[in-house]
């Protein structure tokens, strides 16, 4: 049903089983627009919802038929424990990100005062969840987009992360003297002719986040190339990367002169991210 038309308050139950969503994006969406939880949804399903909470809930999960993604229709995404918020200026962080974090931090002694750089920052996720897991370290995330580096600056603020700051940058220009202990990037990696651009939530996300054209290796190809003009002697890089593209990343840092390289998978048992020493 693409429209509700409604005089008068319907309960919570009703609402959910109008909205022609999966029962998950409905509850999500419900829950921004009351500001409840899904377990108060869960244990109040006879609770009214007025009509103007109704005509919001409509037109969100009309937008949401139409294969706009719930984070931006909310505003918010959960990233490694932390509530981030995003909207269209950058890409939605992912669960198999944190993969990429939970590489970093294993090489980052917790009262270490390691400097790290975040390549391609977004939003701020990884920067920020380094940051919030290793208060010592300072964290330094640069991003081309304007609009990306203000939401991750709204994003430290908000929670209070304070060693963690966001520079307009394309890549390393803006730290082009630095060297930092350990290096994270999640450049735009899809190859240009991937279907998938043309699928799901990516049609709403910015295209020069999510693939740099050509075989989609170009963006990781400048970040390796230029690690060790960045990297400390002892240091690590990390990248995420494409399902298909491990054993080329893992040959280009050979080729740069790191060692230990290695490639992880993530929770779907894809190569995701690949990394090594310097």
């Amino acid at each position: 049903m693409d429209q509700i038309h409604v005089q008068s308050a319907v309960t919570v139950a009703q609402a959910l089983s109008r909205s022609g969503l999966i029962p998950l994006d409905a509850r999500i969406l419900l829950g921004h627009v009351l500001s409840k939880d899904r377990a108060w949804l869960a244990a109040h399903r006879d609770a009214a919802v007025d009509v103007a909470q109704l005509r919001t809930f409509e037109s969100l999960s009309r937008r949401r038929r139409d294969g706009e993604p719930v984070a931006y229709l909310t505003g918010r995404r959960e990233f490694y424990s932390l509530e981030l918020q995003v909207d269209g200026a950058v890409l939605i962080p992912r669960p198999e990100t944190e993969l990429l974090v939970e590489l970093a931090l294993a090489r980052i002694a917790p009262d270490s005062p390691a400097r790290i750089l975040d390549l391609g920052t977004g939003c701020g996720a990884v920067a920020l969840a380094i940051a919030h897991e290793r208060p010592c370290a300072t964290v330094v995330g640069v991003d081309v987009s304007l609009a990306a580096i203000a939401i991750a600056r709204t994003n430290a603020e908000n929670l209070g992360i304070s060693n963690a700051r966001f520079v307009e940058s394309s890549w390393y220009d803006a730290v082009a003297r630095e060297r930092f202990d350990t290096i994270v990037a999640n450049p735009p990696y899809i190859a240009a002719d991937d279907p998938h651009l043309t699928e799901g939530d990516l049609r709403f996300e910015p295209r020069g986040a999510l693939t740099p054209g050509g075989d989609g290796l170009a963006a990781i190809r400048i970040l390796v190339a230029g690690a060790r003009s960045h990297v400390q002697h002892g240091g690590w890089f990390f990248t995420e990367h494409g399902y298909d593209q491990a054993g080329a990343v893992q040959t280009l840092l050979g080729a740069e002169g790191f060692s230990e390289v290695q490639t992880r998978c993530d929770l779907a048992g894809q190569p995701r991210v690949t990394f090594g020493r310097l």
